[in-house]
């Protein structure tokens, strides 16, 4: 499941730089080795907004009762989104995989190579993968990732008939892009 993780994530990387934006950071809950889906981070704004967005991210692995998790992220992205200095290369799409008990960040670096610009200046890229680092258990996380790691694996009572369902909704409603696999589309 992790390389199709990740092949995802290089293709949505591929797509988006094609159209000159890094994708939004992403959590990708499992439940028994089931994927739930793809829930990508609402428009945020720089600050604290950003942090909050993020962190976030967890209510509906929480309420989907994850056991696994896997987030992505651009590191230069969420730094200036969050006001937080770079860390690690740049840039680079990063991924946690995590579990209650332990984390294991991933990075994937790449350099990019201009394809074409447009007349108001906007590029559109490719990653050029390099070599990527080995994983480090337990590594650090930015604040808002380690925060919805965290939050992933908080329990969550709801006074609802359907906990998992209103979330989604509430979370859709606040611009967040929902994509559930069909096992748990309702």
């Amino acid at each position: 499941m992790w390389d199709a993780l990740v092949g995802v994530m290089k293709d949505a990387y591929i797509a988006g730089l094609g159209e000159g934006t890094v994708p939004r950071p992403v959590i990708m809950p499992l439940v028994r080795g089931e994927l739930v889906g793809l829930i990508w981070v609402r428009p945020i704004k720089v600050g604290q907004d950003a942090l909050v967005g993020i962190a976030e991210l967890a209510n509906i692995a929480s309420v989907a009762g994850a056991d696994e998790v896997v987030l992505a992220w651009g590191t230069h992205d969420v730094a200036t989104a969050c006001e937080l200095p770079v860390v690690g290369p740049a840039p680079c799409m990063n991924m946690v995989l995590a579990t209650r008990d332990v984390h294991v960040p991933h990075q994937f670096p790449y350099d990019e190579q201009l394809l074409s610009r447009t007349p108001e200046g906007w590029a559109s890229v490719a990653p050029d993968w390099r070599p990527a680092p080995a994983p480090q258990r337990g590594g650090e996380l930015v604040p808002p990732v380690q925060a919805a790691v965290d939050f992933s694996f908080t329990a969550v009572e709801l006074n609802h008939p359907d906990p998992f369902g209103v979330t989604v909704v509430l979370m859709e409603e606040d611009g967040y892009s929902v994509r559930l696999t069909e096992a748990f589309a309702r």
